[in-house]
């Protein structure tokens, strides 16, 4: 079932960047979004001696994906955990460090095409977004118990919502009347809140959805506090891959990345000292896009970002 509903985006680039690490005898590498499996079982079938540690905190996907690699035996190590439990999910393995990193971020498409998750502004469904069925936090609590000011603030900062301030204002106008459940009703609401005008620019849910799934589901602070600790645990020579899917995160792994691989002398020193050079280098000039072919073929692949970068020392 998998294989059948998850068509990994930017697959084979992603092998080609990382072979270089992972093709390794007794290689790690940490699938940090574990989704389906896709990318992990092509890492597993192109790399006979790798094993992968896989994480989500997505519990329908991980029991899939358990499926899908169970002909991998013990190479395949799936843990219940947000990829900012990467630390204490390696600790638990008795893995000091690992050979390669790799992050597919954003909604995966199990979750997208799970109707009932309600991630979808399409689709009508109950307003849940949870990517981790067991969390307590869902959308239509979000929309019915924060303030019209964090309201406000989400929309403006998790989904860069221009009309952030008008969208609060009438959910919370309407929940003093009735409380919103569904989906369709949160997009009906906010068409009814967007001047005729805007609407030609896209659709009024688009950033919204965004931003509440982001804030059901932390994701930001997790990125945040998860990029730093994989780039830690890398090994030399070790590699990481980061698709990211819309510009918040991007930018987070794009200031990270230049920060592990710029040198930290001081403007005017004659000579670099080795305590000032960077123990990373970039893999990839810039952020690396789809093809317009693999655009056609999965649509999902339209906004990914790919950014990728090696170790290349580690400091005594």
């Amino acid at each position: 079932m998998a294989d059948q509903i998850h068509t990994p985006v930017l697959l084979e680039r992603t092998l080609e960047l990382l072979a270089p690490a992972v093709s390794r005898p007794g290689a790690v590498v940490v699938d940090c979004t574990l989704g389906m499996g896709g990318h992990s079982e092509a890492m597993l079938q192109a790399f006979p001696e790798l094993t992968v540690v896989g994480l989500d905190r997505d519990t329908e996907a991980l029991a899939l994906a358990g499926e899908r690699l169970a002909p991998f035996g013990d190479r395949a190590r799936l843990v219940h955990t947000t990829y900012d439990g990467i630390a204490d999910a390696l600790d638990d393995l008795d893995l000091d460090t690992v050979d390669g990193v790799l992050f597919d971020l954003g909604v995966s498409s199990l979750q997208l095409d799970r109707v009932e998750r309600g991630f979808s502004y399409s689709k009508d469904a109950p307003l849940d977004m949870r990517m981790d069925p067991t969390s307590p936090v869902t959308a239509e609590r979000v929309l019915a118990e924060y303030p019209e000011s964090e309201l406000r603030r989400i929309f403006y900062q998790y989904g860069e919502e221009k009309l952030a301030p008008r969208y609060a204002r009438r959910i919370v106008e309407h929940r003093a009347d009735s409380p919103l459940t569904r989906s369709g009703e949160l997009v009906d609401l906010l068409i009814a809140a967007t001047p005729m005008a805007l609407q030609r620019a896209g659709h009024p849910a688009k950033r919204v959805f965004q931003a509440l799934r982001i804030e059901v589901n932390g994701e930001l602070a997790s990125l945040e506090a998860a990029v730093p600790v994989a780039l830690d645990r890398l090994a030399v020579d070790g590699r990481i891959v980061v698709l990211a899917y819309q510009s918040l995160e991007d930018r987070f792994v794009k200031r990270e990345l230049a920060a592990r691989t710029t040198s930290t002398a001081p403007q005017g020193l004659p000579v670099e000292l080795p305590e000032h050079r960077p123990d990373f280098r970039l893999l990839v000039r810039g952020a690396e896009l789809a093809s317009d072919a693999e655009r056609d073929l999965n649509p999902r692949a339209k906004p990914v970002r790919l950014r990728a970068a090696e170790r290349i020392r580690r400091q005594a």
